[in-house]
């Protein structure tokens, strides 16, 4: 019996994230209820971490999570049972498949989740229409997987409300991964009626998760800091797998966007950026972590001038409540940052640097622009010149990007 929630992806984030709060509804912990049901989690590919972790799933016996760091001014260590996912299977078992394939098609499935990595939407040559055929295998890709399931949905229960919550780190991931679908539709030559109901009956919902889960635990489980939230853009019609503190319905999920890339993704990479000069002089440590760079007393205070002069006015601009906001937001950055169990190497940080300065730092200095600020933002621009070639300090970005 496949369960309420259908879940793509076994990643340890997953694992400590919206896994752990249907769990914590279910078992009644405080400030979470109303469970739709429990999880079925599906792996997609043949990655032996992943079936390591599915196998160990299929035991039923749950797993557990570490929680480990500051949060609300206490330090915080504390280890959980995770119980919510009661079933495991493979797409590339075709017993599994055709179960899947039917547990899709009934009311049954209210919600499906995803977090299928960099490359889970990338789309596959060898995926056609025959694999809609009711014996076929699964199709490679998960796009193509997802068109499959949902055109069965459409079939035989095409009136059952269904919600689609995608948690890959993509800027508005539930109309990116819809668009998707329909186009891979188009491409098969599908009903234009089966088309039109991907976008009337089925709820793709766009949302923002931030939580780091640093460690895995064999075979399956994660350690992972205190912090976390799902932050899910409303619209009418979406069914939540369950409501939890951690769980955030809004009307303006750009504003969580921006709070999350330009305070918290802007920092780390500030903090690489300073690194990485260290590392031309030899001035700082090869295996740094953010806990050491932020014990650094002139490295802090040149944090600390970041946040308050360069992003915090960016913020102020919208208005009182808009600062405020984000100065809580900087508050639980800190206490992320000194979290004395979480290992977090600059040297990870760094890896495509050039890149992810201007996805993360640009912007800011678009926004405050397009605000009509006055802001010099010098170590911002100081980064941003760095860059070589077609990465020049251009802060002219359409899109924000959530990574």
């Amino acid at each position: 019996m496949i369960e309420p929630i259908v879940q793509f992806g076994t990643s340890r984030f997953l694992l400590a994230h919206a896994d752990l709060f249907v769990s914590d509804a279910l078992q009644g912990c405080a400030g979470a209820h109303s469970a739709i049901g429990g999880i079925t989690v599906v792996q997609t590919t043949d990655n032996p971490a992943s079936s390591a972790r599915v196998a160990a799933l299929a035991a039923g016996s749950g797993y557990p999570v570490v929680i480990r760091g500051i949060g609300a001014g206490r330090q915080v260590d504390e280890r959980v049972q995770c119980t919510a996912v009661r079933q495991a299977l493979r797409t590339h078992d075709p017993a599994h498949w055709q179960a899947l394939r039917a547990g899709v098609a009934s009311p049954a499935v209210r919600v499906i989740l995803s977090n299928t990595a960099d490359r889970g939407y990338a789309l596959r040559d060898e995926d056609g229409p025959a694999a809609l055929a009711a014996d076929a295998p699964a199709p490679a890709s998960f796009p193509a997987k997802l068109l499959v399931l949902l055109h069965g949905r459409w079939t035989s229960s095409p009136d059952a409300p269904l919600t689609l919550l995608p948690c890959e780190l993509i800027e508005r991931n539930g109309q990116v991964l819809h668009e998707l679908v329909c186009t891979l539709a188009a491409r098969w030559r599908l009903d234009e009626a089966f088309i039109a109901w991907l976008g009337t009956r089925c709820v793709w919902a766009n949302s923002l998760v931030d939580r780091i889960v640093s460690e895995a635990i064999e075979p399956v489980g994660a350690v992972a800091e205190p912090y976390a939230l799902w932050a899910i853009e409303a619209q009418d019609g979406l069914q939540l797998p369950c409501e939890h503190p951690a769980i955030t319905l809004t009307d303006n999920l750009e504003q969580f966007e921006q709070l999350k890339l330009f305070l918290l993704n802007a920092a780390h990479t500030f903090l690489a950026e300073r690194w990485l000069q260290g590392q031309a002089d030899g001035s700082r440590p090869a295996d740094e972590i953010v806990r050491q760079a932020m014990c650094d007393a002139a490295l802090r205070a040149e944090l600390e001038a970041l946040w308050a002069e360069e992003i915090l006015p960016v913020f102020g601009a919208s208005g009182s409540a808009g600062h405020a906001v984000a100065l809580a937001y900087v508050g639980s950055v800190r206490e992320r940052f000194e979290n004395p169990f979480l290992h977090h190497r600059l040297a990870d940080i760094a890896q495509n640097h050039a890149q992810k300065k201007q996805r993360r730092l640009a912007p800011i200095i678009a926004r405050a622009e397009a605000l009509g600020l006055q802001l010099p933002q010098p170590r911002l621009r100081a980064a941003l010149a760095t860059c070589s070639g077609r990465e020049s300090a251009q802060a002219t970005p359409s899109r924000i990007s959530v990574s």
